[in-house]
């Protein structure tokens, strides 16, 4: 029996849990959970799994659904949410019968791409820190029918709220793209994402800082340390969890949504990222641009050559390209720069140390399945180290310029970011085969990527858009 499982059985046992939850992620990117006893809990959980039906959850066909949740004993934490003790664990999804990985299952994927790291000798570990951008509304009302499509959102922060005689007023409103590191009384998220953090950081996640973010009605960030990929994939998802639950206690709801407001900041999720191998840094180099060796320049070189295709699964939603527009601070285009947040890659200036030395893919938001764009991303990267991609040659930059205030000459020579869902899918169908190398991803994971997100694009594109009623119905 492994380690882990001899210590975790009787430790449940100790603190008297009355509850295991195994929860695991679907292609999609959706959280799911099924609960057993904790009077049930044994080897066998770990060793024999616990039945589902993947046909349910994308996994499996209909006719041929049964599958097992293999739970990984290293993601053993507690819940503190449920009335009856429980202990979380994250599961991988496998077949009923082998008990083997299924080739869909996110994690699998994620570890295959580890995997592919240390095999290729390039080096041995990456790690990873996601920021966290959502907006924490009052509420949310939303209807979509055959004769109608509505939504309405309302915050206490909003300035659309300045007028309002309903209830005592107090002003204090935040102006609209005004809300960056505001400070109470403007601010009044701040207790709630002070229990976030605590919470988070009780799980045993390290965080840097939480502030109100450039979003007036109620737009936040948490930013958390680096860890391996595997592992910053599955704190990501206990974290917006956490984000969630902590806002619906307190009679608010968090959103992740890449663009849930016309007009105001958007919410990505920048992926910081760096290379080791026998504890080393690989990113720095003292005489290189921004301070980036030769290693982290091909490697972002990689990561620019593929950014349409890598587009598809970093900002896999018709909602994703309402924030990568003009006139924001996310990005457009694919170029590099130091400090330079129009830049699809922003080196950080603060990052002088050989450990410190990391770079921000600014593009990807959390509609993504996030075990596969990190996967994604570290496979884009590794195929620039392999095939040495000058960044600059290649055309990427580097270009220390306001993007929306440089000249026609220089924005001639930038390649824009994919403008729709459609197009970021059809790169990804023409240009996937680094996906592929070390059987990290398949064919049959992209065709079914494809197809799925391919879906949402024709359901928005098929439906009249309530602005089309003030420009088109007097036609």
């Amino acid at each position: 029996m492994n380690e882990k499982i001899e210590k975790l059985i009787p430790s449940v046992k100790d603190q008297k849990a009355e509850m295991i939850d195994l929860k695991f992620i679907d292609l999609l990117g959706q959280w799911h959970h099924l609960t057993i006893p904790a009077a049930i809990f044994s080897e066998e959980t770990f060793s024999r799994g616990v039945g589902f039906d993947g046909s349910s959850v994308g996994f499996k066909t209909l006719e041929a659904g049964d599958m097992v949740l293999i739970p990984d004993p290293e993601t053993a934490r507690n819940d503190p949410f449920w009335e009856a003790k429980t202990v979380s664990l994250l599961c991988e999804a496998a077949e009923a019968d082998t008990k083997e990985i299924s080739p869909l299952d996110p994690r699998g994927i994620a570890r295959r791409a580890e995997k592919f790291l240390k095999d290729s000798g390039l080096a041995d570990a990456s790690e990873w820190s996601p920021e966290f951008e959502f907006y924490i509304f009052d509420s949310i009302n939303y209807q979509s029918d055959i004769n109608m499509a509505r939504y309405i959102i309302d915050s206490e922060e909003a300035d659309w709220n300045s007028g309002m005689e309903h209830e005592q007023n107090l002003g204090h409103k935040i102006p609209r793209k005004g809300g960056y590191h505001a400070i109470p009384p403007l601010d009044i998220m701040f207790n709630i994402r002070s229990e976030m953090v605590k919470i988070i950081e009780e799980s045993g996640i390290k965080v840097r800082y939480h502030h109100h973010e450039v979003g007036g009605p109620g737009q936040s960030e948490i930013e958390v340390l680096f860890f391996p990929l595997v592992e910053a994939a599955d704190h990501a998802m206990w974290i917006k969890y956490v984000i969630k639950v902590v806002a619906q206690r307190r009679k608010r709801t968090v959103t992740f949504m890449p663009k849930p407001l016309y007009g105001e900041a958007g919410s990505g999720m920048h992926m910081h990222q760096k290379l080791f191998k026998n504890g080393e840094p690989l990113f720095f180099d003292s005489s290189g641009y921004a301070g980036l060796s030769k290693m982290a320049l091909h490697y972002i070189g990689g990561i620019l050559s593929h950014g349409p295709s890598l587009t598809a699964l970093t900002n896999p939603s018709t909602n994703s390209f309402k924030r990568l527009v003009p006139g924001f601070e996310a990005p457009v285009n694919l170029f590099f720069s130091l400090a330079n947040r129009s830049a699809a890659i922003r080196i950080p200036k603060y990052g002088i140390a050989p450990n410190d030395k990391t770079f921000e893919y600014r593009p990807p938001d959390a509609t993504c399945n996030i075990y596969l764009a990190m996967s994604a991303i570290l496979m884009a990267g590794i195929d620039g180290i392999r095939k040495k991609i000058d960044p600059t040659e290649a055309g990427f930059g580097p270009f220390d310029v306001d993007m929306d205030k440089a000249s026609k000459e220089i924005k001639s020579h930038i390649k824009p970011l994919p403008s729709s869902l459609k197009e970021a899918l059809e790169a990804l169908a023409e240009d996937h085969q680094y996906l592929l190398e070390g059987g990290v991803f398949s064919s049959d994971i992209i065709e079914t990527w494809i197809e799925q997100k391919m879906k949402d694009y024709y359901e928005i594109r098929n439906r009249p858009h309530p602005y089309e009623m003030n420009l088109y119905y007097e036609a």
